[in-house]
């Protein structure tokens, strides 16, 4: 019997759908699904949707703001919560802008002759991050931070013909677990460098005993650590040993830090990656976020990039004109021979950031960085006030995340401060060196000090200050 909400289910719609592709019946479709986990046809009328009956707009947005009002939300104050993606302010512009329907869509502009506004805003955003991170080639996004680093390591790989990349032990573990899928597929070792446990900076001992055997393809580390906030100070001699034994430097970097800190052109990365997330991105569910992916001038390295790339050139009659360049990488040229399966990407979310970047410039950027710095370390040292707390608990300068000791499990605390209507930290029980009692706190431009006063309060009753 056909269906009221589920179309083309009449039998006679059905069947010749089904001669037109081949199989007999609906269940040839789904042979590869467990039966177990199979909505058989005679379920579908016990399927519980509506009221028993088609239900009008106004009673389906109703039905949604009910389900929809279970959630919470954390704007008064923001999380203090980052780990690689972070509470930032979202100027209005840039919704005003991406929402536009010139832009409002996450589609490759394969058809030059009537994208080229759309290839511009990338050609920009390309040229911003250039700019940002000082590498001189960037792609038009990948999917997000981690995928940034898989890729780059699969990059590495192709270009070294080495299999074994080391990355600190301190490494994100969202970052590590999706970049060590990336790894396994191609081939690749992935080896953790021990990290000094009161700096949080990498161990260039333990880092030059395992660049001495001889087969590292590349070094990743993060500046800052996304999962500890440590600014590493061996991130330019750890470059420079990894280079001296035949490997490549990957950096990870979070963008906005860039405007104040030495950026991974001028720390000798060969590929830097990142998240453009907090630039204009918000936070969100799941994303969509926006993988950030660079490379210093090197043939090499140009055309062994993943993703597109927009470039500028002119057209027949000499005018300025914007094109997808080098596709000969790519899988719709190439397929199973491309440097990366990635085609329609993160577009949409690289517009947004070129907004911001635009909307802020230099200045606007360093003041958010500052704002940050000056928020993070106000923080810090508020909770080092309380007993039996240490902040920062490492010693390595940090710009908006740092770690902290609690004299209490800091699960536990987590969850009490969130019964309070605040969300605080990444607890780091089982994460490299980290005990229980240690969390990873963000602090950004997004926090007043009233936000801070509040969460140090609240965490001293918990405490039971």
């Amino acid at each position: 019997m056909e269906h009221p909400w589920i179309p083309n289910s009449h039998k006679a719609i059905l069947d010749e759908m089904l001669e037109a592709i081949g199989v007999s019946s609906v269940d040839d479709l789904y042979r590869d699904i467990p039966p177990t986990i199979l909505l058989s046809p005679e379920e579908w009328d016990s399927l519980p949707i509506g009221e028993g009956r088609p239900l009008s707009e106004a009673e389906v947005l109703a039905r949604i703001n009910d389900i929809l009002s279970r959630n919470k939300y954390f704007t008064d104050p923001p999380p203090f919560v980052g780990g690689g993606v972070w509470p930032r302010y979202v100027p209005s512009v840039v919704k005003a802008l991406i929402t536009r329907g010139e832009f409002l869509t996450a589609y490759t502009p394969y058809q030059a002759e009537i994208s080229q506004g759309l290839m511009q805003a990338l050609f920009e955003y390309q040229s911003l991050v250039a700019e940002l991170l000082e590498m001189e080639v960037v792609n038009a996004s990948l999917y997000d931070w981690s995928s940034a680093v898989g890729e780059a390591m699969l990059m590495a790989r192709r270009v070294t013909r080495r299999n074994r990349v080391l990355v600190p032990e301190t490494m994100n573990p969202l970052h590590l677990e999706t970049a060590t899928t990336y790894a396994y597929g191609g081939g690749i070792r992935v080896e953790k460098v021990r990290v000094d446990r009161e700096t949080g900076f990498i161990d260039l001992e333990d880092l030059e005993s395992r660049l001495s055997q001889g087969d590292t393809a590349a070094l990743y580390m993060e500046y800052p650590s996304s999962y500890t906030g440590v600014i590493d100070e061996n991130v330019e001699a750890a470059g420079e040993a990894v280079h001296k034994a035949g490997g490549l430097f990957i950096l990870g970097v979070e963008p906005v830090s860039m405007a104040i800190l030495k950026p991974p052109g001028r720390l000798g990365a060969d590929i830097a990656v990142g998240d453009g997330q907090p630039l204009g991105l918000g936070l969100n569910y799941g994303g969509p976020y926006l993988g950030v992916f660079a490379v210093r001038w090197d043939g090499r390295l140009v055309r062994q990039m993943p993703g597109r790339l927009i470039g500028m050139t002119v057209d027949a009659e000499g005018r300025r004109a914007f094109a997808m360049i080098l596709q000969t990488r790519e899988q719709h040229i190439r397929r199973a021979k491309a440097t990366s399966n990635i085609t329609t990407n993160e577009a949409l979310m690289a517009i947004a950031a070129a907004v911001y970047l635009s909307l802020l410039g230099p200045q606007g950027l360093r003041e958010v960085a500052e704002a940050s710095w000056y928020m993070s370390h106000y923080a810090a040292k508020r909770l080092s006030e309380l007993r039996g707390v240490e902040a920062p608990l490492l010693e390595g300068e940090f710009i908006m995340d740092f770690t902290v000791r609690l004299p209490m499990d800091a699960g536990v605390a987590r969850r009490r401060l969130l019964e309070k209507g605040v969300l605080a930290g990444i607890p780091l029980g089982g994460f490299s060196f980290f005990s229980d009692n240690d969390m990873l706190l963000t602090v950004t431009e997004a926090h007043t000090r009233r936000h801070v006063d509040l969460l140090v309060n609240l965490l001293d009753s918990v405490l039971g200050g």
